[in-house]
């Protein structure tokens, strides 16, 4: 059977218009994010996302008003940024009860990441994968967790929070 130009034309189009629109569609999973407000006395402001790729999380981050340098940067485990020192964010997120280490080895705190830097004006930028991580709700997840910046670098070895010092922003994770 002979098919003529125009229905193979009219085909092509079809086909073209599909592969485009699977080209253009998201396959990464759920995603959350977290909005930082100063602690601590700080001018400390920005946002965190997260967002599930493929067996990991993608954590970014953005964020202003860093004393130039390393940066501590966890998730804790409560969902609470009341307290003025963020105290009330807890300690590290930890559901395994591991001891505190570097973000990329086996034996950490799920909520150990890596350091923000921050440049001379202040600002930070951060995007990494990260496993041990999940966006769900309860013992495992990070949903109504929070996000802490520290005032001093996180040495990946202290305990139980790698001597990383006052926390000066915090953000709820929804």
């Amino acid at each position: 059977m002979k098919t003529s130009t125009p229905v193979r034309i009219a085909s092509l189009v079809a086909v073209s218009s599909l592969l485009a629109a699977c080209a253009t569609m998201d396959a990464s999973g759920p995603k959350a994010s977290a909005t930082l407000e100063p602690r601590s006395g700080s001018n400390v402001t920005g946002t965190v996302s997260f967002q599930t790729v493929g067996q990991k999380l993608r954590v970014e981050a953005n964020v202003a008003g860093l004393t130039p340098g390393a940066h501590g940067f966890h998730i804790h485990e409560a969902g609470d940024c009341s307290a003025p020192d963020a105290s009330s964010a807890k300690g590290h997120f930890n559901p395994a009860g591991r001891a505190h280490g570097h973000h990329s080895g086996a034996d950490r705190h799920a909520g150990d990441m890596p350091n923000l830097v921050a440049d001379s004006y202040g600002k930070a930028t951060l995007s990494a994968e990260l496993d041990m991580l999940s966006l769900t709700e309860g013992p495992a997840g990070i949903l109504k967790r929070s996000v802490v910046i520290h005032a001093d670098p996180d040495d990946y070895k202290s305990q139980p929070a790698g001597n990383s010092g006052k926390r000066v922003a915090c953000g709820v994770i929804r």
